[in-house]
């Protein structure tokens, strides 16, 4: 067995214990009580303020670098190269969900991409009817009923939560990439790590000059956006029950509604 065999193998036990430690954490929580926590709150805001010194002294700069002098018509079709890679786990991520007729649409939008649209660079299935959309293993986990856990900023990679952290395996073993050279991936990494930091320079510059605590701001946005994904765009509206308490009995004085 050669060398890069046992590469193989151990990156497999890496990743199945991550998955066994992770999916137990999540697991852990009561699943009928959904409850939205950061009880892990002072190590996520230093692993938040390393990647923001790193960001600002590093990656930024060099993601602003690529915007200026990368045409946006190539960047597209950056963007669309990896989405359309990384949608292996899409399409498992439906089937697990049940969503069988979704399930069928991605499968044919990643062949579509895949053929025509030369590697994924070019994105013809959405013009002819087959939509893109966002599953993984994360969300499947909370329709099976497991509770989010804990919400956790992870280094390098950002807002997560205990249960959405599970994704990195399957997105990782379903990636063609993961299969090849190290010397290959790293750049290829590198490539899609700059793309994906340059089309969140607006988002991240509108955090910057409007939210008192940008972490605070980050977690709030990060769990909305995972609430709007799970419940497929239609996230229910909760809060608002408890605002009044109002008593069908009359007061005394006039016969109105109490309202404590």
């Amino acid at each position: 067995m050669n060398s890069f065999s046992y590469q193989k193998i151990f990156k497999h036990i890496v990743l199945l214990i991550m998955l066994s430690i992770i999916t137990g954490c999540a697991t852990t929580q009561n699943t009928e009580n959904y409850v939205k926590d950061d009880t892990l709150e002072p190590a996520n805001r230093v692993f938040f303020d390393v990647n923001e010194t790193l960001d600002k002294a590093l990656i930024k700069p060099i993601a602003e670098t690529y915007v200026e002098f990368t045409p946006n018509y190539i960047r597209s079709s950056v963007t669309n190269f990896f989405d359309n890679l990384a949608y292996l786990n899409v399409i498992l991520n439906d089937l697990l969900q049940g969503k069988l007729e979704q399930g069928f649409s991605d499968i044919m939008r990643f062949v579509t991409n895949t053929t025509i649209g030369v590697g994924g660079l070019f994105d013809p299935a959405t013009t002819i009817g087959f939509p893109e959309h966002e599953e993984d293993f994360g969300q499947t986990l909370a329709v099976w009923g497991v509770d989010e856990g804990s919400y956790l900023y992870i280094p390098f990679f950002g807002p997560n939560t205990v249960r959405d952290s599970t994704d990195f395996v399957p997105s990782t073993l379903l990636n063609p990439f993961y299969y090849i050279s190290s010397t290959m991936l790293f750049p290829i990494s590198a490539i899609n790590a700059v793309n994906k930091r340059a089309n969140l320079l607006e988002a991240s510059n509108i955090r910057d000059e409007a939210a008192v605590d940008p972490y605070s701001f980050t977690r709030e946005a990060y769990l909305q956006q995972r609430d709007y994904l799970i419940h497929d765009g239609n996230p229910p509206i909760s809060g608002y029950d408890d605002i009044f308490d109002i008593d069908d009995s009359q007061d005394d004085d006039g016969g109105m509604l109490k309202i404590d």
